[in-house]
């Protein structure tokens, strides 16, 4: 998962330096590209997007559309996490993903079982009860 993004953020690198030669913008060193940018107007350049920016737009989105059910971008990181405990992902592969240096944080804040969790999790647990009855019958006879 983690090559796949960081394939994907090359890729994307990769095209915003197309876009920024072909506005003519440089930027002096690669690695200090930044992923996500916005476009400075008074210095004519692209520089980093503030961390609060995402959210700003979905506030002025909702404005734009006050009868829509309201979120805020850090729901979009507590479906990430719910998404990712459905799909059977470990405690510490979501910890790592997230980014939380202590396991409890994950525990505490993330480890709400979902509904299609807990259905699959019985289905996974009936499915084993019943091929263990199964081989114990067999070995009984």
């Amino acid at each position: 998962m983690y090559l796949q993004s960081s394939g994907e953020i090359l890729q994307w690198k990769a095209k915003q330096q197309e876009l920024y030669e072909e506005m003519g913008f440089k930027i002096a060193i690669e690695e200090l590209q930044p992923v996500f940018t916005r476009f400075h107007q008074q210095k004519y350049e692209m520089t980093y997007m503030r961390e609060s920016t995402p959210n700003d737009k979905l506030v002025a989105f909702y404005g734009r559309h006050p009868n829509l059910h309201r979120i805020k971008v850090h729901d979009f990181r507590h479906t990430h996490a719910s998404l990712l405990f459905e799909t059977g992902a470990s405690l510490k592969d979501v910890q790592a993903r997230l980014g939380h240096s202590d396991i409890k944080t994950t525990m505490d804040i993330y480890t709400h079982v979902t509904q299609t969790a807990r259905e699959k999790l019985a289905d996974q647990f009936k499915i084993t009860l019943i091929f263990n009855q199964g081989v114990l019958f067999l070995l009984s006879t």
